[in-house]
């Protein structure tokens, strides 16, 4: 499909994002501006990238280092990006591709240990750079799901050594929390674990009032009009913006 006619499609998918955004923040009584959208764009290629920025998006949210920089390196070498754009590394990042994202991203929300910490704060410290990160909480106890688990009051102390440790590495800025909840049809049924990120914020709010503890990264195309009736400040949507993605090493 050619790069207008994908951005128009995008353009219109996005709106109505956004109104259900607009939406769920008023049932919340909260304002709109606190939500930024997030729109996930990881295995689809660097001409759909092209097509969301055409459409207006300034933030992309990418699963896998090494596929979001080759395409960071396409876009570059076709035109000039704006001058706005984020890079968002949403994904379980492997403790030796940190370079990667230390050096090309504008936050992490998947930080979910205290060896890929150390390794961040080293690559963002010869890059001169101070890097935003937000602490990944399995809040559901899901084996499948990366994460520092928080489904117990011992895993919420052991959570805390970790951030007393992490506030050590100067290359490194906590921002706050991302969970990835189950997976269900409706969104109703994620409310809990959101609700549970958002009280273990608060928890950890006030045992660290050194960290503002302002973002929580939740809510996914099935999910994110709950997770902003939680409190979400950061919704990460893919296919109810980007239609369906190709699989990894799919043409597209």
């Amino acid at each position: 499909m050619p790069i207008l006619a994908l951005a128009d499609q995008i353009r219109e998918r996005t709106a109505r994002v956004r109104e259900e955004i607009s939406r769920a923040a008023k049932r919340a009584g909260r304002d709109e501006k606190g939500v930024r959208l997030v729109v996930v764009t990881k295995t689809h290629p660097p001409e759909s990238l092209l097509a969301a920025i055409e459409a207006g998006t300034r933030r992309l949210g990418e699963n896998y280092a090494e596929e979001a920089v080759a395409k960071m390196q396409a876009l570059q070498a076709r035109q000039s990006l704006p001058g706005d754009l984020e890079w968002h590394m949403i994904g379980h990042v492997q403790s030796r591709k940190a370079d990667l994202v230390a050096q090309n991203f504008s936050v992490l929300h998947s930080l979910d240990s205290l060896k890929l910490a150390s390794r961040l704060n080293r690559f963002a410290s010869e890059q001169g750079r101070v890097l935003p990160v937000l602490l990944e909480v399995n809040v559901g106890g899901e084996q499948s799901k990366f994460g520092y688990p928080a489904s117990t009051p011992v895993n919420v102390v052991n959570l805390a050594r970790e951030v007393e440790q992490i506030l050590q590495f100067s290359a490194l800025k906590i921002c706050g929390l991302m969970t990835m909840p189950p997976f269900f049809e409706d969104g109703e049924p994620a409310r809990p674990y959101f609700r549970a990120l958002r009280t273990l914020r608060d928890d950890l709010s006030r045992r660290f009032p050194v960290i503002a503890w302002d973002e929580l990264s939740m809510g996914t195309s099935a999910d994110f009009a709950v997770a902003v009736e939680e409190g979400a400040t950061l919704v990460r949507v893919g296919t109810a913006i980007m239609g369906p993605r190709p699989a990894r090493g799919e043409p597209a």
